[in-house]
């Protein structure tokens, strides 16, 4: 049985473990962390990732904690809306809706259905040879070899700074971020409110909770002494309900980053025999809300790449940044080089061309919407919201249709 060693046991990494195990690989998963237990607030399981989550069996698991009703859209801080649309047309049009829930309850699901003894918490890694699947435990003489290593390390991946040393790093996006769940029962619409320079985001969950976000055009690393006070400061005066929010949040749970984006994307998501998922292949900023959802295509889409039967040629061969290709064909040269089999290197190979062309232009869309949220001129915001108007004057199709590339995503 071929075996697979993943490392790092976040969204991406369990379901690259579930979905490879599905396909008979086994599977062990190296976690840093002492615990599974997640940081984080909440995410958002659009209609491509809960495809993408069927193929290993916990999509209905995930459909039944879906909160949204009514009314979603984008609104000023006075609360009139710019766009909105029914969440009940956006799930007829893609065949599923958005589902808003807990990252524990997600990491929950994901880790419940894991094989035996596969995950290793308090498992730090050294280092991994990429010609030979030798992964080394830090601090110990332990080690594992692998056919096939997935780094799923994360948006700072120790990893893909070796296997692409000269490779600019993911760079600040001039927003930090605040996240937090809020027990605050009736509030059932989602609504994302611009401002200038700011943004704030209310997403219904299951259970009477809410799923806070927000976000402000600030230079890197600044920090407040009560994170729930700023946030007071710069949104206590906006439409309802967001005052009641943050009066009802608990200072010590709310939580701040910063916002950081690959801005030039990889030359190949795979060197040798391993392959990088996730927020470790392409970090992107939260605006489409779909981090999470790529990660989670990402592992199914590798799972059956790499594995007997599947389609190694399977994807779209064109829409490709330029000099991509030539990093493919360079990273199949390596890994015919390094020993893989010929199936295992056009796997690889076929999901690096598959989920570059299907990344890339989601990070750049995302990274653009992001700028936006950043505009604080007066005229450049009054042009903005005016666009977002006119667009919605013309129907909540034109605003549905916006999410057709990314959501009829199927695997």
């Amino acid at each position: 049985m071929a075996h697979a060693v993943v490392i790092g046991a976040g969204i991406g990494g369990l379901t690259a473990a579930l979905a490879l195990a599905h396909k008979g690989w086994e599977v062990t998963i190296l976690e840093r962390a002492p615990s599974i237990e997640p940081v984080g607030a909440g995410l958002a399981v659009a209609p491509n990732a809960l495809r993408a989550l069927d193929v290993i069996g916990v999509g209905d698991e995930v459909r039944k904690l879906s909160a949204i009703q009514g009314q979603s859209g984008v609104r000023l801080p006075d609360g009139r809306w710019l766009a909105r649309t029914i969440a009940e047309d956006a799930a007829a049009r893609y065949g599923d809706p958005i589902v808003l829930l807990t990252r524990s309850a997600l990491v929950g699901i994901l880790a419940g259905r894991l094989p035996h003894r596969a995950l290793r918490v308090n498992t730090p890694v050294e280092s991994v040879d990429p010609a030979t699947g030798r992964v080394v435990v830090a601090g110990t003489a332990e080690a594992f070899e692998a056919d096939l290593v997935v780094a799923a390390d994360g948006i700072r991946s120790r990893i893909r700074s070796a296997l692409f040393p000269g490779h600019p790093a993911p760079v600040y996006a001039g927003v930090t971020s605040w996240r937090a769940i809020v027990p605050l029962p009736g509030v059932t619409g989602a609504s994302e409110t611009w401002g200038r320079g700011l943004i704030f985001g209310v997403m219904p969950l299951a259970g009477g909770q809410v799923y806070c976000y927000a976000t402000a055009t600030v230079p890197p690393g600044l920090r407040a002494a009560d994170e729930r006070d700023e946030l007071l400061r710069l949104f206590g005066r906006w439409h309802d309900p967001i005052p009641a929010l943050l009066e009802a949040a608990d200072p010590a749970a709310v939580l701040r980053h910063d916002i950081h984006s690959l801005d030039v994307p990889l030359p190949a998501l795979h060197r040798g025999r391993i392959a990088l998922l996730g927020d470790a292949a392409h970090p992107m900023t939260p605006n489409l809300g779909q981090g999470a959802c790529q990660a989670m295509e990402d592992a199914v889409v590798l799972a059956d790449r790499v594995s007997p039967g599947g389609d190694p040629a399977a994807g779209p061969a064109t829409g490709l940044p330029a000099g991509l290709s030539a990093g493919l064909s360079a990273g199949l040269s390596a890994g015919l080089a390094a020993g893989l089999s010929a199936g295992l290197a056009a796997g690889l190979a076929a999901y690096s061309r598959e989920r570059l062309a299907r990344t890339t232009p989601i990070v750049r869309r995302s990274r653009a919407i992001c700028r936006l949220t950043r505009w604080r001129n007066p005229l450049a915001v009054a042009l903005r919201d005016g666009a977002m108007r006119a667009a919605g004057w013309l129907g909540p199709n034109v605003a549905l249709r916006q999410g057709d590339e990314i959501f009829a995503w199927t695997p």
